[in-house]
């Protein structure tokens, strides 16, 4: 039985992990804080009866004498302070933010400055193709929703070598707005979302070099916010190698997710959001044009849970030697 904190548990996120780590039967959910150190105790109503502890102010020392896992799901810039010292206290972390996310320090400086230098240990925690990093990191950082959805998508091909060499790769992805965070702006307010869809960040998304530097190629990226609360829906276009069949595109995904407990391959029935929602599967489907040079790759994820908290209990399963499947069953 692994201690577990979760430290930024008013958040969306936050409260997923903890509605997650309540439940779950080797992690015994011993401190839950919020982001700030004066912030009031208080209680979480949807989650009566399934934990009824209280947030407590964010106090780093009370977090390292009463937990062995630490949760972040905070802001980058308070990830980047809180875990060096979490680490420093001997704690094992699981990031949600992307403060750890990109190894290159110039990226790192553009899209997380207040990082830093990377600490010692860190893994990228796409679980389905990172499980022998994440078993001896000390801290894992959670893949952003977007390039869960994306990744999981286009890995598979990559690494097949079924892409187009040379060949740009387009990403074109909806989220519900629980993925903009808890904190309310003007552009996702109701009255500005419903009954209205909206591209934003072309060009200029901070999830663009997390999926590069995961495939090693040029991405184009426009996500789109949609009137849900949560649900992420990413349509990938490629080029197909030269001579590249269906029944290849078939045989890859489907050796590369064969023990893959929370990926559910759909061959060319397409993904929906309302097939995931609230659970930890990513579903992904696709369809080749008849030339054969083409593909679409659809994915879905709940943003929530396999974007953000399910995933980041998944890795935690796998760095404590855990069944993958542990609470998010």
């Amino acid at each position: 039985m692994y201690r577990v904190a979760v430290i930024g548990a008013t958040g969306y996120a936050g409260q997923e992990l903890i509605r997650i780590l309540a439940r779950h039967p080797g992690a015994e959910l011993t401190i839950a804080t919020a982001s700030q150190t004066n912030s009031a105790a208080r209680k979480l109503p949807a989650l009566a009866r399934l934990w009824d502890g209280e947030v407590r102010p964010l106090v780093l020392d009370d977090v390292a004498a009463e937990a062995d896992v630490a949760f972040l799901a905070l802001p980058e810039s308070a990830s980047a302070e809180t875990a060096p010292v979490l680490l420093a206290k001997g704690l094992r972390v699981v990031d949600l933010s992307g403060a750890f996310r990109l190894r290159d320090g110039a990226a790192r400086a553009r899209w997380y400055p207040a990082t830093g230098g990377l600490p010692d240990g860190v893994a990228y925690g796409l679980t389905e193709f990172e499980r022998d990093h994440i078993r001896a990191a000390r801290l894992v950082s959670n893949p952003g929703c977007y390039p869960t959805a994306a990744l999981l998508s286009l890995v598979p091909l990559a690494r097949a070598g079924l892409i187009a060499a040379g060949s740009d790769i387009i990403v074109d992805a909806k989220s519900g707005l629980s993925g903009a965070g808890k904190a309310p702006t003007e552009r996702t307010h109701f009255s500005e979302n419903h009954g209205s869809v909206a591209a934003y960040g072309a060009f200029g998304h901070r999830h663009t070099p997390e999926m590069e530097q995961a495939l090693g190629r040029t991405i184009t990226f426009v996500p789109h916010l949609v009137p849900l609360d949560r649900g992420i829906l990413s349509s990938q276009y490629v080029r197909l190698a030269a001579g590249t069949t269906a029944a290849q595109v078939d045989a890859a995904f489907r050796s590369a997710y064969a023990d893959a407990p929370f990926v559910r391959v759909t061959g060319t029935d397409l993904p929906e959001i309302k097939h995931v929602a609230w659970t930890n599967f990513c579903d992904v489907g696709w369809k080749v044009d008849e030339a054969g040079s083409r593909a679409l790759i659809v994915s879905a994820i709940d943003n929530l849970v396999k974007g953000a908290a399910g995933s980041a209990v998944q890795n935690f399963n796998v760095m404590c030697d855990l069944d993958e499947c542990a609470g998010l069953r």
